[in-house]
C-alpha cells in the first residue's frame, strides 16, 4: 500500500504557464495543477526535470481558485540549472503534495523570520495568516546583500492590509540593517510577548531561532530542508533522530526539534543516508 494517496504519490506531467527572475540566482515557476493547489503552506512537491533528476521544492504560491502554484528554485547544481533554463510551454513532472504544513493558530502576536529561499513557503503562509483578523505580524527578513531579497515587495503588498512590521538585514549592511536576522529577533524577543514564530531558510540561521524559541518560550514552527528522494519515508536520506522530513515534516515544533537537537543545526545525511556536518 502506498504511504500516500495513489493520486498524490502518482507523476503527472504539467506545462509551465509562467516564470519571473528574482534575483541574479533565484527564478519562479508556476503551473496549474488541481490536487496541487490544494496545497498547505509548507508542503511540497517532487519536482521531476526530464531526462536529469527528481527534487523536492517547496510551495512559493498556493491559489485554490485558479489552481495555479508555483515552485522558487535557485541555481546550485544540475538539476535546478536545467530547470532555470527550461521556458514558459515546457514539461516538467510532479509528485505531491507531500509532508505536514504550518499550523495557522490563532495567535494575536505573530514573528515570521526568513532568510534565502526559505521565503518561498513563507510567502504563502504570510498571504493567509493576512486574512486573519486582529493578527499583528512582525516579519524579519535577512540575505547576504539586497539583490538577494526574495519576495520582498510581496511581502510588503500583502503585510500592509493589517498591522505589521517589516524588518530586513543584510550581512554587508547593503539594504536594512546590517547583520544577521537572528539579531534584531533577539532584541524583539527580549522585550515583546509573541504567540508563534514560524522560520525557514538556512539551518544554522534556524538553529538560532530556535534556542531563541526556547530561551524566550514562544512555540516555533520551523520547515526543515533535507535530501529527499522518495519523499514517502522509505529511502532514509531525509532521517534526523527519530523523524524522516518528507513525512514526520518538514514543518517540525519547537517541541520535536528539541529531541533531536543533537542533530539539529549540525548533521545531514547524504545519497547513502551517511551523516554529513552541516
Amino acid at each position: 500500500m502506498s504511504a500516500y494517496p495513489t493520486a498524490a504519490n502518482q507523476l503527472r506531467t504539467v506545462r509551465i504557464v509562467s516564470t519571473r527572475g528574482e534575483t541574479p540566482t533565484i527564478k519562479s515557476f508556476t503551473f496549474r495543477e488541481k490536487l496541487a493547489a490544494k496545497a498547505l503552506p509548507g508542503q511540497f512537491l517532487m519536482i521531476w526535470i526530464p531526462s536529469v533528476d527528481e527534487v523536492p521544492m517547496s510551495l512559493s504560491t498556493i491559489d485554490s481558485k485558479d489552481s495555479a502554484v508555483g515552485i522558487t528554485v535557485e541555481k546550485v547544481g544540475k538539476a535546478t540549472s536545467a530547470l532555470h533554463r527550461m521556458k514558459v510551454g515546457d514539461i516538467i513532472g510532479m509528485r505531491g503534495p507531500f509532508g505536514n504544513g504550518y499550523n495557522l493558530t490563532k495567535a494575536r502576536n505573530v514573528m515570521i523570520i526568513g532568510g534565502g529561499t526559505g521565503l518561498a513557503s513563507l510567502a504563502p503562509l504570510t498571504e493567509q495568516i493576512a486574512q486573519q483578523k486582529g493578527c499583528k505580524v512582525t516579519f524579519l527578513h535577512g540575505a547576504k546583500t539586497c539583490s538577494e531579497l526574495l519576495f520582498l515587495e510581496r511581502m510588503k503588498t500583502v503585510l500592509d492590509k493589517m498591522n505589521h512590521r517589516i524588518l530586513v538585514t543584510t550581512e554587508d549592511g547593503s539594504y536594512g540593517t546590517k547583520g544577521m536576522v537572528t539579531e534584531p529577533a533577539e532584541q524583539l524577543l527580549a522585550k515583546e510577548k509573541f504567540d508563534t514564530i514560524y522560520a525557514c531558510g538556512p539551518e544554522l540561521m534556524m538553529y538560532k531561532v530556535f534556542l531563541l524559541a526556547e530561551r524566550f518560550r514562544v512555540p516555533l514552527q520551523a520547515s526543515l530542508e533535507r535530501l529527499m528522494r522518495c519523499a514517502i519515508g522509505l529511502c532514509g536520506t531525509c532521517v534526523i533522530g527519530k523523524y524522516r522530513v518528507c513525512r514526520d515534516g518538514p514543518i517540525f515544533s519547537e517541541a520535536q526539534l528539541r529531541e533531536v537537537k543533537d542533530e539539529f543545526g549540525h548533521f545531514r545525511r547524504d545519497f547513502f543516508s551517511r551523516k554529513t556536518t552541516i
